[in-house]
């Protein structure tokens, strides 16, 4: 679409704002609106909004951006939307038009570009970026940086490497057993899911051959483009997306273990707009989700603990995956599953959320933890890497620190 001189919406997603009849019931499940009790802090609110840019009512458009920006794009509104509305597509197409039309100016800005498409999109920096990181926080030099306003004061503890050496890619390996049937799957590793917790690809590696599974690990893979997608770099992460389609022609399923990733693969043929894209949509899973539809034939390791599971957003949400995890959980011996009150409520980090708006995100992610320590459990179990790290640090910070692990470690059986 031709920019003008100010963000419009096209047509497409005008007429998707008019699916929403304002009926209110998205706003309990919102953890802005929870939070600032605001309108303008809603779906409703946020819907209202786009389409007055839609329709040209906004006298200027970029006083309404910071509403749409503190949205963490969870889609709780889209279970609880009696109307289906589509809201994760509607924020995204217009996250997209601004910044094709209006982008934002000033350093912070061009930091965030810089680093998600120079950065976090090329595994090799990023591996590199974090080491940097890791190093500056046990120096102190990040908490000096924090203090001095050259870093976000909510810059989360980073995760210590449980193994340095990075998933070899191009990997082909047999079940050590005997073969289940004639399926190629192939691991998805992502960008940031491997630097700061590999030991979770490696878990689900053993996992997947221990139930006798044929496995690849495609070496020319590339990041999912989630990250760019929520930004609203849509280009930039199609570019991503179609290389990623090549590097997985060859596989029956396409599995992952991290819940952002998985949402935004799975949504391929929207992105791509092509065969090639929809083809990807349909053979890709969460890990979760597979093994629980394939079956377990390796018995997990015994775990006596009381443990939470925690609902990433976009497992939930974004992919319906609910009931999956649960029931490979309850087949791990001496494993207690403890319910606790808000399941399927956001953490606060959406991706770089919580390193940009981090008083809405601190806000978000202390409920989240406080209800995990009401549950008095000994462990907390979640699939997505940003989850991890968010809920992990407002639980020190409460004083109540508990492992916060990957439900597919849980599952590696007995050596």
């Amino acid at each position: 679409m031709a920019c003008s001189s100010e963000p419009r919406l096209d047509p497409a997603a005008h007429a998707r704002s008019l699916d929403c009849v304002h009926c209110g019931l998205c706003l309990p499940t919102c953890p802005t609106w929870q939070v600032t009790q605001l309108e303008t802090e809603s779906p409703r609110g946020r819907i209202l909004l786009m389409r007055a840019l839609a329709e040209g009512r906004v006298a200027d458009p970029a006083a309404i951006r910071p509403f749409l920006d503190h949205c963490l794009d969870c889609r709780a509104c889209e279970t609880t939307c009696p109307s289906g509305v589509h809201y994760g597509e509607l924020l995204e197409a217009t996250r997209a038009e601004y910044e094709r039309c209006a982008p934002q100016r000033g350093v912070k800005a061009w930091l965030v570009r810089t680093l998600l498409w120079h950065v976090v999109a090329r595994q090799p920096r990023l591996r590199a970026a974090i080491a940097l990181l890791r190093h500056a926080e046990r120096s102190g030099l990040l908490r000096l940086a924090a203090r001095l306003g050259l870093a976000p004061r909510s810059v989360p503890r980073i995760p210590p490497r449980r193994d340095r050496r990075p998933l070899p890619t191009g990997l082909h390996l047999p079940p050590p057993g005997v073969r289940r049937r004639s399926v190629r799957v192939a691991l998805f590793t992502g960008c940031v899911m491997e630097p700061l917790f590999g030991h979770v690809h490696r878990a689900m590696l053993q996992v997947l051959l221990a139930n006798g599974f044929e496995v690849t690990v495609p070496a020319t893979q590339r990041c999912c483009g989630a990250l760019l997608v929520h930004s609203g770099r849509p280009d930039r992460a199609r570019q991503l997306a179609q290389q990623n389609v090549a590097a997985f022609a060859d596989c029956d399923v396409v599995v992952d273990d991290a819940a952002g990733c998985g949402c935004t693969l799975g949504e391929y043929d929207r992105l791509l707009g092509d065969d090639a894209g929809a083809q990807f949509a349909r053979k890709r899973r969460d890990v979760m989700a597979f093994l629980h539809a394939e079956g377990l034939s390796a018995t997990p390791a015994e775990c006596r603990a009381r443990a939470a599971y925690d609902d990433p957003c976009h497992l939930c949400h974004g992919q319906g995956v609910r009931l999956q995890p649960r029931a490979l959980l309850a087949q791990v011996p001496g494993l207690e599953l403890v319910a606790h009150a808000r399941p399927e409520e956001c953490c606060g980090s959406a991706g770089i959320y919580h390193l940009l708006h981090g008083e809405l995100a601190t806000a978000i992610g202390r409920r989240k933890a406080e209800t995990l320590v009401a549950a008095d459990v000994d462990l907390v179990l979640t699939g997505n890497p940003g989850c991890m790290i968010q809920i992990d640090n407002h639980l020190r910070a409460l004083g109540h620190p508990r492992p916060v692990r990957h439900p597919v470690e849980l599952l590696v059986p007995a050596p």
